[in-house]
């Protein structure tokens, strides 16, 4: 895989890096006993983002093959606004590997507070499901 953008993520950066992808509400029913969002729910919202993105810059459907380095940093509470950001930052022959980032404005205002962060590769597929090369000259990176 070549690099496209720029060093390893911080994890104290005051900005989210890369582009917003997907923006929702905080839910309750999508919480745990304890009253925060579920993990699972974030991963979801994160796979979501991190294949628009992908399926974009590969210009052909896309299958998540990989999710490694997820942290999370603080919960996230009902009302949250969370929203996601995509930062392309590696392209193969067949795959694509993006920083997703998740950060919220706690019940829709005030200052973005990031929550979670992880590498997700997705692989580019035919019609049949076979890896297919990507356009990397569609792909969009910082």
């Amino acid at each position: 895989m070549q690099r496209m953008s720029r060093g390893q993520p911080d994890q104290h950066c005051a900005e989210p890096r890369g582009e917003l992808a997907i923006r929702v509400m905080a839910m309750p029913a999508d919480t745990n006993p304890m009253g925060h969002i579920f993990g699972g729910w974030i991963m979801s919202m994160m796979d979501a983002a991190g294949k628009m993105t992908a399926a974009t810059c590969a210009s052909c459907q896309v299958v998540t093959a990989a999710v490694s380095n997820i942290s999370f940093l603080q919960p996230v509470n009902v009302g949250d606004t969370v929203c996601c950001y995509t930062d392309v930052v590696n392209v193969g022959n067949t795959s694509i590997a993006l920083d997703v980032e998740v950060w919220v404005r706690r019940q829709g205002h005030g200052e973005r507070l990031k929550v979670t962060e992880a590498q997700f590769t997705f692989v580019a597929v035919d019609e049949e499901g076979a890896p297919r090369p990507v356009a990397a000259a569609e792909c969009r990176y910082n």
